[in-house]
């Protein structure tokens, strides 16, 4: 019954992008590469004068993530990469409508 409620005190509660048991490091790396430049696409993509940044940031977490879709093993990847790579595109497109890829 325990097991329906969550952990029990002796199990602890683990997030892991392996949830098939097998190490992905290239994967995994791909997978946080992407979700920290959708983040920080979208973050600099609000503030108009880093526009640049945010245009930059937002094509390379897009690129990085369409291929970090293509190599994923586990489903966690592959969430993560959508978010990262939605992200990625709202931060770009905010760049751009900001003023583009050069400062």
């Amino acid at each position: 019954m325990s097991r329906i409620l969550g952990p029990t005190r002796n199990e602890s509660l683990r997030l892991t992008l392996n949830t098939d048991g097998r190490r992905h490091p290239i994967e995994n790396v791909l997978t946080v590469s992407t979700l920290a430049l959708g983040l920080v696409a979208l973050v600099t993509g609000l503030i108009v004068e880093t526009h640049a940044i945010a245009c930059w940031a937002g094509l390379l977490g897009f690129l990085i993530g369409l291929e970090s879709q293509y190599v994923s093993a586990t489903t966690p990847e592959r969430a993560l990469n959508i978010v990262g790579i939605v992200g990625s595109f709202v931060g770009a497109a905010l760049g751009i409508y900001h003023g583009g890829f050069l400062p």
